[in-house]
């Protein structure tokens, strides 16, 4: 299929996992009534955002990710039923004392594709995630679907050139950024649209020096911070960028959406010919990549 039609789920999250779950089934269930034919979560679209702070208690929220997990066979349920591709973001226990931020892959006839692990782990104010996740090791991923192939990357991943460069290398036509987002109130009137227009600016940089479409999906709304602290206004903004940098279309700053967009995966060779970075990258002289600093 050149066209595609991709849906981002842009959502509030109570602390109530089974509703959570529920409201984001219901709009996959739209979005393919509405002509969706991939469909994404935001990032730990499961529960609230945890990681504002460090509690013990949190690491009861992870599951384990197979083929017999509950909430991965109800997901491949609705993708079958409605002939979709989903991407959904859940915190994962692997064994005791081994959690990744985990993204799955299932295909449009209900086959569990496989799983990303979030690959940077962030450690910020209100975003103190190295406590929680262990850095990902299962590498950068491309998953073939019914729809074309796909990558998906989390979060704090989507400030990294190389890991957009090594999935889109892998194969992938579209990239997703299941996202959790936001501002900090007592920074918001200061650094607010600085801190916004970074994040979209280098994704779509992402999109025009791989020449792939790009799908951020961020969650909305405000989440106070368990301890008291001034919480995390999300941004929400989700949006899909063509692989010319332009933004097709994007969601509210504080709405719960579904933002819908079809997409045309035929450019993509067009654009990378006339374009040509991967034809011209001078892979002989990269090797320092893969050296903290150099001195």
């Amino acid at each position: 299929m050149d066209k595609v039609n991709i849906a981002l789920l842009q959502m509030k999250c109570s602390k109530d996992k089974k509703e959570n779950l529920d409201k984001a089934i219901e709009l996959m269930k739209e979005s393919a009534k509405n002509g969706a034919n991939i469909v994404s979560t935001q990032e730990l679209f499961l529960t609230p955002y945890f990681c504002q702070v460090e509690d013990w208690e949190n690491f009861k929220l992870a599951e384990e990710i197979n083929e017999e997990n509950k909430t991965i066979k109800k997901l491949s349920m609705v993708a079958k039923d409605f002939n979709i591709v989903i991407v959904a973001s859940l915190f994962e226990k692997r064994t005791d004392g081994i959690y990744h931020n985990t993204a799955v892959v299932i295909d449009a006839d209900g086959k569990f594709l496989g799983k990303y692990r979030k690959m940077h782990i962030p450690d910020d104010p209100h975003f103190y995630e190295k406590f929680y996740f262990t850095p990902g090791d299962l590498g950068y991923k491309a998953f073939n679907t019914k729809y074309g192939k796909i990558g998906v990357l989390i979060c704090w991943d989507q400030w990294f050139p190389e890991a957009a460069r090594l999935t889109a290398m892998k194969g992938a036509k579209i990239i997703f950024y299941p996202t959790a987002i936001g501002w900090l109130p007592s920074e918001k009137e200061e650094f607010g649209n600085s801190q916004y227009n970074a994040w979209e600016t280098i994704q779509k940089g992402h999109a025009v020096a791989n020449g792939c479409y790009i799908a951020s999906i961020n969650r909305t709304g405000f989440e106070q911070s368990p301890d008291g602290n001034e919480g995390i206004e999300f941004w929400g903004q989700s949006f899909i960028s063509n692989p010319y940098g332009e933004i097709i279309k994007k969601a509210s700053v504080d709405k719960e959406e579904i933002l819908i967009s079809e997409i045309d995966l035929s450019i993509i060779d067009e654009t990378r010919i006339t374009w040509p970075f991967f034809r011209d990258r001078r892979i002989d002289s990269y090797q320092d990549l893969t050296k903290r600093w150099l001195d």
